[in-house]
């Protein structure tokens, strides 16, 4: 039996797959910056009762399977947490502690994807972005 969710008026099972990119798909997540990220990222789903229930963050983009309750709609969530982390990152790095949107680090869209009852697979995929991501390019080199 799945782990249900409830609000006081609704019992919900709503997970999905996020992928998003920083402008440019630059390589900007690394180091200091990726440690501040995974914790700012948690922190911000909390916020609006959201759970990161798995993560990945690579060098051009973050995977993530979160589980966002029904009385948010994904986009309000994706949007919170790509500006507030914008925002925090700027003022840890680049030094803008007053007055700025953080609209320079990330992209404009993202892919979402329902996650279901096929919820293992999309965890495990996550899990080994890297290995895939090393077999696309194998693959690609080949043609």
């Amino acid at each position: 039996m799945q782990d249900y969710q409830s609000l006081s008026h609704t019992t919900w099972d709503c997970k999905y797959h996020v992928v998003f990119i920083p402008k440019k798909r630059k390589k900007l997540i690394f180091g200091a910056i990726r440690k501040h990220l995974g914790e700012v990222l948690h922190e911000l789903a909390g916020q609006k009762e959201c759970r990161i229930l798995e993560g990945h963050l690579m060098s051009d983009h973050i995977h993530m399977c979160i589980s966002i309750p029904p009385k948010y709609s994904v986009a309000n969530v994706v949007g919170y947490i790509k500006g507030k982390s914008a925002i925090s990152i700027a003022r840890r790095f680049n030094g803008r502690s007053r007055n700025f949107g953080g609209e320079s680090f990330w992209a404009r869209g993202y892919f979402v994807s329902t996650v279901g009852l096929d919820e293992e697979m999309v965890r495990a995929y996550i899990r080994h972005q890297e290995k895939e991501d090393e077999h696309y390019d194998q693959l690609k080199l080949g043609m």
